[in-house]
C-alpha cells in the first residue's frame, strides 16, 4: 500500500488523538472495532492454512475483485490463536512482491549477468546435469559387492510449500536416482 505525505499525516494524527482519549479514559474499542473493517471493508474472506510448515495454521485471506489485499492469523484456530510466525505474517507480501522473480534467471559460468531463459531450457538444463552427474558418479555396489544404487555427489532438499503428496512423490523421485542426502526445509 502507498502513502503520501497527506494520508501519513492523517494516520498520525488519528493515532495522536486515540492516544489522548485513551488517556482520559474514554473507551475506544468500538472505534477500533470499526477501523479494523476498513482495510477488507468489501472482502471476502477466506480460511485458509499457511503453506509454510507442518503446524498449519489457520489464515483469513482477504479477496477483493479476485486480489489477495490482506493476510492474518485465524484467532479462533487452537493452535496459532491468530498469531503467525514470520513466514506465515510475511505471505501477503510474498505474493505481491515486485521484485518476486517470475521467469527462471541464468548466469552462465564465469559470467556477471543473469539472463531471462525459458521455463523449456530451464528444465532441459536440470535434467541433462542431474543425468550426467547421475550417469559419473552412481555407485551400483559397495566394497562388499552389495547392491547400494547410491548417489552420494547430489543433495535434495524439499520445500514447504509443497503438500504431503508432492513431497512423498518428489522423495520417491530422488531416492529412484539413488540420492541419499535428503532434508526438508520445513522442520519445526
Amino acid at each position: 500500500m502507498d502513502y503520501n505525505r497527506r494520508d501519513f499525516l492523517k494516520v498520525s494524527g488519528t493515532g495522536v488523538l486515540g492516544l489522548s482519549l485513551m488517556q482520559l479514559g474514554v473507551d475506544i474499542k468500538p472505534v477500533q472495532a470499526y477501523t479494523a473493517t476498513l482495510k477488507t471493508e468489501g472482502a471476502r474472506e477466506i480460511v485458509t492454512i499457511c503453506p509454510f510448515c507442518s503446524v498449519s495454521c489457520h489464515i483469513i485471506a482477504s479477496v477483493r475483485d479476485g486480489k489477495l489485499i490482506s493476510t492474518e492469523g485465524d484467532p479462533e484456530y487452537p493452535i496459532n490463536e491468530g498469531a503467525l510466525c514470520a513466514k506465515g505474517a510475511s505471505l501477503l507480501t510474498m505474493t505481491q512482491n515486485e521484485h518476486r522473480l517470475k521467469k527462471p534467471m541464468y548466469r552462465a559460468p564465469g559470467s556477471t549477468k543473469w539472463e531471462e531463459k525459458s521455463w523449456e531450457w530451464t528444465l532441459e538444463q536440470i535434467a541433462t546435469r542431474v543425468k550426467k552427474a547421475r550417469d559419473k558418479d552412481l555407485l551400483l555396489k559397495n566394497d562388499k559387492g552389495q547392491t547400494v544404487n547410491r548417489l552420494d555427489s547430489m543433495f535434495f532438499i524439499g520445500t514447504s510449500h509443497a503438500d504431503n503428496e508432492e513431497c512423498a512423490l518428489a522423495h520417491q523421485m530422488v531416492r529412484g536416482l539413488g540420492i541419499v542426502h535428503v532434508d526438508h526445509q520445513a522442520r519445526t
